[in-house]
């Protein structure tokens, strides 16, 4: 039981970690790189302004896509499982009328 506590914390730290320094770097890029000068070497640590706003749409379009896919599957076997027990139920009462 310990041995998973510290694992999660171990693995609550390293999303932290990666959480935080995400952040910083799209913050550094999108407010405060198009202060510097163009030819500045820090330039060379981060792609082209544009993709500044693309990977974040592109983000969201993909777990937009991912969401409503996978509430599409479960409302289909939701769908599914009411459909046979509507049968099952059914199938039961055409037996009993016989």
């Amino acid at each position: 039981m310990a041995i998973n506590k510290a694992l999660d914390r171990i693995v609550g730290l390293a999303m932290l970690v990666l959480a935080t320094t995400v952040f910083l770097y799209y913050t550094i890029w999108t407010l405060l790189l198009p202060f510097v000068d163009s030819k500045h070497p820090i330039q060379s640590f981060f792609p082209a302004p544009v993709w500044a706003i693309r990977i974040p749409v592109i983000l969201l379009l993909l777990g937009g896509a991912v969401v409503g896919s996978f509430l599409s599957v479960v409302m289909i076997r939701s769908n599914r499982k009411k459909a046979a027990k509507a049968r099952r139920i059914q199938a039961e009462a055409g037996k009993k009328g016989r």
